[in-house]
């Protein structure tokens, strides 16, 4: 077996894989092959809210324009419009990411010294233009209840299709405090496809400016390529480092995907699962990480993402090294609730019901077919369903909705927190089991995701 390295994407890789990404794009977005829709300009876009050391005082945004310098400005809310008046001003220098697009800087900054549970409003600038003013609020310096929203692999036809979960979502649960994303945001595996990038900031629009967003690294974040030598290399697309990486408080091997972040009460942990499926000392790592932040952990709730589900629920896929080094530290440290993706169906497990509760989704159009296994062991699983969880956290009960993308309730428990500070899983509902609707099968999948040509076109399911 080739030797993997996992690396941020630079150098000639990065321009091997930027001829590569040119071929490959077109079937999987809106933008006509030859077209360029998401060039970088002298205008402040893809705005996000990213997480903070501290969600009580501080608040971490990027953004990415067609110049090298930039500024940041914030201020509190107001009912008027002059914010820029007592505004703070911060210069921000940005990273040159070079993509089929052309070029584009990246920037990455945060907003300190803010009060708890105050409402603020924020802008970012041009080339002698400022964005929108935006708004959120900071958390409480305590448990406070609050609700917040999982998504699973979006990944293919960004804005044909992951567009109307999020709008979906935000109309269901205005409420959310977080979005949490289990991986393979894009499809991109062999470019630097940034027209999914364009289209993946499209879709989760003004809500991604205005709601802090938790992003785990899936498979599809990561490049495939070969050194001189024919060893294959896993190379992080530079999209994801330039844009998302706000925290540095994970192993130094992985600082760019694996991170945990206190919110009101809860500990959310972020891990690089495609690491360490490929990589046993990389799930070592991870593992002595995890226990050291699961050991010292004050809140009241934890909650895991990553990529790779620990009980795979799709056809032909396993993850053994997962449960092997992480799901004895999640069992001791009594994790609560675990999110994941990757499998494009949905699926529920709490294994001899005690433990964690085992989540995968998929937000987006890609869809496979669950395993005899799943079906036989898992309260709950679907296929050819788009969804959404909410999640309404409070002191003793963590209550969790799947939803589809029209709004129907698909499955629903809770979890009580008892005396001896494990958890009682409630039913409250599960909805009948949905199935593949396609007529025909193509490899054990359902829908391919490229507006499902693949899969129509092959020989029919016996």
């Amino acid at each position: 077996m080739n030797k993997k390295s996992y690396e941020n994407l630079r150098g000639p890789v990065a321009g091997l894989l930027l001829v590569l990404s040119f071929v490959a794009s077109a079937s999987n977005t809106s933008v006509p092959e030859g077209k360029n829709r998401y060039l970088a300009s002298s205008f402040a876009d893809r705005i996000v809210l990213l997480p903070a050391t501290d969600a009580a005082s501080s608040q971490a945004v990027g953004w990415r324009s067609s110049i090298a310098q930039s500024q940041l400005q914030w201020a509190k809310a107001i009912d008027g419009p002059a914010l820029e008046l007592d505004a703070k001003t911060l210069d921000v220098k940005g990273t040159l990411v070079k993509t089929d697009n052309g070029s584009a800087y990246f920037y990455k900054a945060t907003m300190s010294g803010l009060q708890s549970d105050t409402l603020y409003a924020y802008r970012v600038k041009g080339e002698g233009n400022w964005s929108e003013w935006l708004q959120f609020r900071t958390a409480k310096a305590e448990f406070e209840p609050f609700s917040l929203l999982y998504f699973g692999d979006a990944q293919n036809n960004l804005k044909a299709h992951f567009s109307r979960l999020v709008r979906s979502a935000q109309q269901h649960v205005p409420q959310a405090k977080l979005m949490l994303h289990a991986g393979d945001l894009v499809n991109s595996r062999y470019g630097i496809l940034d027209h999914e990038w364009g289209e993946w900031f499209d879709a989760i629009g003004w809500v991604g400016a205005m709601t802090p967003q938790l992003i785990a690294a899936g498979n599809h974040e990561y490049l495939k390529s070969e050194n001189a030598k024919g060893e294959e290399r896993r190379e992080l697309a530079a999209q994801f480092t330039a844009q998302f990486q706000s925290l540095s408080n994970g192993p130094a091997a992985l600082q760019d995907t694996v991170f945990y972040h206190d919110y009101q009460g809860v500990r959310f942990i972020v891990l690089n699962s495609t690491a360490a499926v490929e990589d046993e000392s990389l799930a070592k790592v991870q593992a002595g990480w995890l226990k050291q932040v699961l050991s010292n952990n004050p809140n009241r709730w934890t909650i895991a993402i990553y990529h790779h589900p620990m009980f795979s629920v799709s056809l032909g896929r396993d993850n053994p090294r997962l449960r092997q080094y992480w799901q004895p530290l999640f069992d001791q440290y009594k994790v609560d609730l675990v999110l994941q993706g990757h499998d494009h169906v949905y699926g529920r497990y709490q294994p001899e019901n005690k433990g964690p509760v085992y989540m995968v989704s998929v937000a987006g159009p890609k869809m496979y077919l669950v395993s005899k296994q799943a079906r036989a062991q898992m309260a709950q699983v679907g296929e050819d369903t788009q969804l959404f969880q909410q999640l309404d956290i409070s002191e003793n009960q963590l209550k969790v909705k799947a939803m589809t993308v029209t709004g129907r309730l698909y499955d629903s428990f809770t979890l009580k927190r008892q005396s001896d500070g494990s958890n009682l899983l409630q039913q409250q509902f599960k909805a009948k089991v949905a199935h593949c609707s396609a007529k025909t099968i193509n490899d054990n999948k359902c829908w391919q995701g490229t507006e499902f040509s693949a899969a129509e076109s092959a020989p029919e399911k016996k």
